[in-house]
């Protein structure tokens, strides 16, 4: 049996959204479009498109925005342009970013970028960091939260130097913000005071948002008519775009007004964890909702305790098991969604016992 479908099997999944059947989303889909009069776009023009890629960009605080087919085109358009613009193809990045970890190295091999590692890969990095590169940076690319270290944020007031420090010193300061809608309840600040000094942000319509995938890049409206042009040339140009749009535009608005009741529930899970010292939480204090547990077991025992958990009780713990730096050690991740959000205090206890009753 597959992971997948020992998922399925499953009566109670802890970490993300609910996912309903393709047949659900798609006669969802197929009711919001009646009840809204939707049309198709043709290659992206349409008023559906246009209206939610303007909604995005106000709502950001930025001119425009264009719909892109995935995060990865957009943020290497968005580096390409940034780097044409300052006359610099040096371009920094976290040790963990999506870039480096998860993209093989797409900016080396279409020559995008130069990507230059900076900070501690298990902290995000500062302003201090910024100002020991003694190269004349291109871009800057700042992802918030840090997905690969538990979500974990600068400070607002490390996160404003940096602002700063880009501004004086000409670079192009683009943000990652494929789970941005998760940081506004950690930083108290609007989603465009949060993007306010950055030049560029890119948002994903499905990391959070439960669509069905696509993304979206804001910029001035200069900078964001290029992109289209980027975007065509490398292949992101689809006949019709409706149904990414349609997916995530249907549940836009609740999903952004459930976000801070995802971040109670990550501080009462927080809370709730002391009572587990078996698991150790990254980051510390919750910066977002999502983060890390650090199982004292290896990656392997851990996804056979999952497994157990899943065959004899019917509930899914986690999904990827990661090696911890620790040998014997191992960390998982939860997105606190609606799963968490409606599930009973006690069932998650009792998730949380099965556990470590495994170690």
């Amino acid at each position: 049996m597959t992971e997948t479908e020992l998922r399925l099997q499953c009566h109670t999944v802890l970490p993300g959204h609910r996912q309903p059947t393709p047949a659900g989303t798609f006669t969802a889909m197929a009711a919001w479009c009646a009840d809204n009069n939707i049309a198709h776009d043709i290659y992206g023009e349409g008023a559906l498109i246009g209206q939610f890629e303007q909604k995005i960009a106000s709502l950001l605080g930025y001119e425009a925005a264009v719909f892109c087919v995935t995060g990865t085109i957009a943020q290497s358009v968005a580096m390409r342009l940034a780097c044409q613009d300052r006359g610099s193809s040096l371009v920094a990045l976290h040790p963990t970013a999506h870039v480096l970890r998860h993209e093989r190295s797409n900016h080396e091999l279409f020559g995008t970028f130069q990507g230059l590692s900076i900070g501690d890969p298990h902290r995000p990095w500062t302003v201090d960091d910024l100002r020991a590169v003694p190269d004349v940076l291109g871009a800057v690319q700042l992802e918030l939260p840090m997905r690969e270290i538990g979500g974990q944020t600068p400070s607002w007031e490390e996160l404003e130097a940096i602002k700063r420090h880009c501004k004086a010193n000409n670079i192009h300061l683009h943000m990652d913000g494929a789970r941005l809608w998760e940081t506004q309840a950690a930083f108290g600040q609007s989603l465009s005071a949060i993007c306010s000094g950055f030049d560029s942000t890119y948002v994903s319509l499905y990391k959070g948002l439960g669509g069905m995938g696509g993304a979206v890049l804001a910029g001035s409206r200069s900078f964001i008519e290029r992109a289209r042009a980027w975007l065509h040339r490398q292949g992101g140009n689809t006949y019709h775009r409706t149904p990414y749009v349609v997916a995530a535009a249907m549940q836009f608005d609740a999903r952004l007004a459930a976000m801070p009741q995802y971040f109670e529930r990550t501080l009462w899970l927080y809370q709730t964890l002391r009572d587990y010292p078996a698991i150790a939480v990254n980051p510390a204090k919750p910066q977002a909702n999502m983060l890390h547990l650090h199982l004292p077991v290896s990656r392997d025992k851990a996804i056979a305790i999952r497994n157990q958990v899943a065959r004899e009780h019917g509930i899914w713990l986690f999904g990827r098991a990661s090696h911890a730096a620790l040998p014997g050690h191992s960390y998982v991740e939860w997105y606190v969604g609606d799963n968490l959000l409606g599930m009973e205090d006690q069932q998650v206890r009792k998730a949380l016992a099965l556990l470590v009753q495994g170690f």
